[in-house]
């Protein structure tokens, strides 16, 4: 998915966006570190997951008891899934860079280690966020 389509089932998501953030590989790509994602992953409040459970949204809990919910093959919901502050990126909210090098470097898994490269060489660039499709 490429920042176009990220932004096209944002703007398609059926709940808005209060309560709800990007992260992860879909929010690197709406700030430019990344070209593309597979898939988009959220975070959201407490009160987000429970209208999605009341709702009936598929949901499983992760090893830390948070609740995780899949809507379609392509976005995921993390309850309370956060590190750092919330930014706006083209008008969306989204976590930000710092938060989500704090989150793949707890992760440490090798592609996390790869996109910790990138978010590296895009700061060090003095690169910011912008709007460009």
């Amino acid at each position: 998915m490429k920042k176009d389509d990220i932004i096209r089932k944002l703007n398609e998501f059926p709940y808005g966006t209060d309560g709800f953030w990007l992260v992860a590989g879909a929010a690197l790509v709406m700030y430019g570190v990344r070209d593309e994602t597979g898939d988009i992953d959220m975070g959201c409040t407490a009160e987000a997951a429970d209208r999605l459970e009341k709702d009936g949204v598929p949901c499983s809990f992760t090893e830390s008891g948070r609740r995780r919910f899949s809507m379609g093959s392509d976005i995921e919901i993390f309850e309370n899934w956060l590190y750092g502050s919330v930014e706006s990126v083209c008008g969306f909210p989204v976590m930000s860079l710092e938060g989500i090098r704090e989150m793949k470097s707890r992760l440490s898994r090798e592609k996390d280690l790869r996109d910790i490269e990138l978010i590296d060489r895009f700061l060090s660039r003095g690169s910011d966020k912008h709007c460009n499709k």
